[in-house]
């Protein structure tokens, strides 16, 4: 594991402080589970304006098109 130092507004921190001890868990591990929790809210920010800009996108829209009518034609049979 990697040694990451950083500085942080001193109201951040106590407020860091006052949440680690609130939970019985070291301020490191708090750091942790919050920028994991963050990183996947841009992940999946990510997945929603792709999805968005695929909407208005004609060609991905007439694949995607083509794909549900194959996909209906098979259960069809």
């Amino acid at each position: 594991m990697a040694t990451f130092t950083s500085t942080l507004p001193d109201n951040l921190l106590q407020e860091l402080t006052e949440q680690a001890n609130k939970l019985s868990m070291p301020k490191n591990k708090l750091i942790e589970n919050a920028l994991r929790l963050y990183l996947q809210h841009l992940e999946k920010a990510e997945y929603i304006r792709s999805y968005k800009q695929a909407a208005t996108d004609k060609e991905i829209l007439s694949i995607a098109e083509e794909g549900l009518e194959d996909y209906f034609r098979q259960l069809e049979k």
